[in-house]
């Protein structure tokens, strides 16, 4: 008993040292969104300075070897409990954050933290001036940081794993690099295939759309999908365009359905949040296109939308609306992609972060890469760098590596989940035509989203799915779709 009273004891302490890490980490989230949102651009540098002090104190506080010695000391406990209870995955989530964080010196996560928010900003004016050459010397440094993190981590295979791990825990160059090769192989010839035809006609999105209005109708939508508006969303309207702030605003509100869904005993732990920025992404673009973008979804939702907007939509039929929405083109901004050539503009931000790494692209060569890449792979130039090279923030406020393949991880997942929900509710789409989400919802929930950081990327979708990650379900999903629309 003495004993067990000592372990439980370590234990409460361990938990305690590493709620007070998260509640920093939630401080410097708040202001990082600050910065992203309504900061004016003087406030930089103190943001920078502020960012800096408060990654330097939770890195210190994580290091510290007590919570080593604590780790250590609970192996045996960790070891007696379930795999899976709380407390045996809250110890051995942290013993894996604590062994790759102390390989890190703090006072260099600090340079990093202050040198991001300053790049942020020299990217900010840099992109509304068009001038790449204003903001390379500070990307010249984000690079060389990124590869001074990498050699924390000599025995990687890669020079870009220890990067992607960060963000994507377990995957590396070696699993993303043919992972890529077979998504590309197989979207290629749709997007050949389907842009051989006229363009889809979306000018009915293209209208004067009051941003009242908008919202109004957005948060209609959100809150059935289940969102609890007493937690914050971020958004932007574009007066003239409607689909803008409608699907980003689904988005965020998936990002921010898992986090709600966490079981309530995992908050201010370790275990909070979402398994990657795969998984996480995988959240988001399930609601946004797997839902959002379905017709079933505006079978129900659009004749609502034309009460709302009646001048503007009251002529176009549910259909005309379902293929303005569901456009494929060659374009050249990854946050407009539609669901077909999406994962071709990752693979470009991919392979272009390798090449910087293992120092066969130089920054100053960065922009004609880019658009050497994109004139390949989508068959269009950026006319200006602020369309090519600068429209991603996250080389100029993160690092370069590991930036940008959760992004096609999540669409994978996204289509392997919800086939799998499918399967086990057939009912879903039918609820879906009839607004009602509840069943899909819960089912996400249950699988998805209580567990938290318990579990790998890999081990949740083997473990929801009972299949290892594969490109087949979304291929299956974008033939599916489009076949509808295209011979493909």
């Amino acid at each position: 008993m003495q004993t067990l009273d000592k372990t439980q004891t370590k234990f409460a302490q361990l938990a305690t040292r590493l709620s007070e890490i998260v509640d920093i980490e939630s401080a410097s989230s708040v202001l990082y969104w600050d910065q992203a949102t309504y900061m004016p651009a003087k406030g930089a540098s103190a943001r920078g300075r502020q960012l800096g002090t408060l990654k330097q104190i939770s890195h210190e506080k994580f290091t510290d070897p007590k919570i080593g010695e604590l780790l250590e000391d609970l192996r045996d406990y960790e070891q007696s409990l379930p795999c899976d209870s709380t407390a045996a995955s809250l110890i051995r989530i942290a013993r894996r954050d604590y062994d790759r964080a102390v390989r890190v010196p703090a006072s260099f996560m600090a340079k990093l933290c202050r040198h991001q928010a300053d790049c942020y900003e020299a990217w900010a004016v840099a992109k509304a001036d068009n001038n790449f050459a204003a903001v390379a010397p500070e990307l010249e440094k984000t690079l060389e940081l990124s590869r001074q993190y990498a050699d924390f981590f000599p025995n990687c295979e890669h020079i870009a794993d220890s990067l992607i791990d960060r963000s994507d825990y377990g995957m590396k160059v070696s699993i993303l690099r043919p992972l890529f090769a077979q998504l590309r192989q197989a979207l290629v010839p749709i997007v050949e295939a389907i842009t051989s035809n006229p363009p889809a006609d979306d000018s009915c999105l293209q209208q004067e759309f009051p941003a009242p209005q908008q919202l109004e109708f957005t948060r209609t939508v959100v809150e059935r999908m289940g969102y609890d508006f007493h937690v914050r969303i971020t958004t932007r309207v574009y007066e003239d365009r409607l689909d803008q702030a409608l699907f980003s605003s689904i988005h965020e509100a998936g990002h921010a359905l898992y986090e709600l869904g966490n079981s309530p005993e995992l908050e201010g732990t370790m275990l909070a949040g979402g398994v990657s920025s795969g998984v996480h992404e995988s959240q988001s673009r399930l609601w946004e296109n797997l839902v959002g973008r379905s017709r079933g979804f505006w079978e129900c939702f659009y004749p609502q939308l034309q009460g709302v907007f009646l001048r503007q939509l009251g002529h176009i039929t549910t259909d005309e609306f379902y293929r303005a929405i569901n456009k494929v083109a060659r374009s050249l901004v990854r946050t407009d992609a539609d669901e077909v050539t999406y994962n071709l503009h990752v693979a470009i931000r991919f392979d272009l972060e390798l090449d910087m790494l293992e120092g066969k692209l130089a920054i100053r060569d960065l922009p004609e890469a880019w658009r050497e890449r994109y004139k390949s792979d989508l068959g269009i130039v950026p006319p200006t760098d602020s369309e090519g090279v600068m429209q991603d923030v996250h080389w100029y406020c993160g690092t370069i590596g590991g930036m940008f393949q959760g992004y096609t991880l999540g669409n994978l997942m996204s289509a392997q989940f919800y086939e799998t929900a499918v399967k086990a509710h057939p009912e879903i789409p039918v609820e879906i035509e009839q607004g009602n989400f509840e069943i899909l919802h819960e089912w996400l929930k249950q699988n998805i989203y209580q567990h938290g950081r318990k579990y790998t990327a890999a081990e949740m979708v083997d473990r929801v799915t009972g299949a290892p990650l594969s490109i087949d379900p979304f291929v299956r999903y974008i033939r599916h779709k489009y076949g509808e629309f295209y011979v493909i």
